[in-house]
């Protein structure tokens, strides 16, 4: 099993940033992509963005040029650098963990833009 646990969320100003991690453990060698999703209030949970085990990135059409996905080795922990906010970016964020053994999710964290 692995677990997920983000960090990183708060409330910040229209064209602020900020930057959430995500910290995996248990089985993280069968971790194989790692991801950034968000939920806004009454809506859909939407992808924010992915990053497999090779490094290889996807980001929504909406946060690029903006949002950032990383990670020392494409695994553990993994970062979201969010730059430029909006206000509609106000969500709770997840990290999700797609591994050999099945899907794990984080808690989530808030993530709040308003002036």
């Amino acid at each position: 099993q692995v677990q997920v646990v983000e960090s990183g969320g708060g409330s910040v100003q229209p064209g602020g940033s900020l930057r959430l991690s995500c910290a995996a453990s248990g089985n993280i060698f069968s971790i194989r992509v790692m991801g950034w999703y968000r939920q806004a209030p009454g809506k859909q949970r939407e992808l924010v963005a992915l990053i497999t085990i090779y490094g290889r990135t996807t980001l929504a059409n909406s946060v690029k040029g903006r949002f950032t996905i990383s990670s020392d080795n494409a695994k553990n922990p993994v970062f979201l650098q969010m730059n430029g906010l909006k206000p509609e970016a106000t969500a709770v964020y997840s990290c999700h963990a797609a591994t050999t053994g099945g899907d794990y999710w984080g808690p989530g964290t808030p993530v709040t833009v308003s002036s």
